[in-house]
């Protein structure tokens, strides 16, 4: 299932990531995916990009002092159930986020099941940027979010 994927910048600071979970759950917002990373990370992965496709974005001297920013930065992906509502919210509060279209699959807790369906992506030539999921019991499907570099042919392959 395609679905809206939030991303936004969080201060790396205690505290942090509560506040944001409360706000959202005071407007009775689920989150049902989150993943966390070092902000500095994503920024080094523009960096990494910039030399595949040989496209001068910004000069090393500015990737590596925002590099040195953004390591005070989190990048927080989530998935929520009432995605328009969470938007609408993260803007009223000044918060500066993306939204971008990724897919989501319910696995069987098994040895295997991921191997599979990564398997599926690379026989259709799916390139998958990244991935998390998780799962809370062995009896339990799981969740696992794709960004898939084509989401319109990821979504064809995998139709519900």
């Amino acid at each position: 299932m395609v679905r809206t994927e939030i991303s936004l910048f969080l201060k790396n600071a205690p505290g942090e990531l509560g506040k944001l979970a409360l706000m959202l759950g005071n407007e009775g917002i689920n989150i049902d995916a989150l993943t966390i990373q070092d902000a500095s990370s994503y920024v080094q992965n523009l960096f990494q990009a910039r030399g595949k496709s040989l496209k001068r974005i910004a000069s090393v001297a500015s990737y590596n002092s925002m590099r040195k920013d953004s390591a005070e930065f989190a990048l927080i992906r989530l998935l929520v159930d009432k995605t328009d509502k969470a938007i609408d919210l993260l803007s009223k509060e000044d918060y500066l986020f993306d939204i971008m279209p990724v897919m989501t699959l319910e696995l069987e807790n098994k040895p295997g099941t991921l191997a599979a369906i990564a398997n599926k992506f690379g026989e259709e030539g799916v390139n998958i940027n990244y991935v998390y999921g998780s799962v809370s019991s062995q009896e339990e499907k799981c969740l696992f979010v794709f960004c898939p570099e084509d989401i319109e042919l990821a979504a064809k392959i995998f139709k519900e």
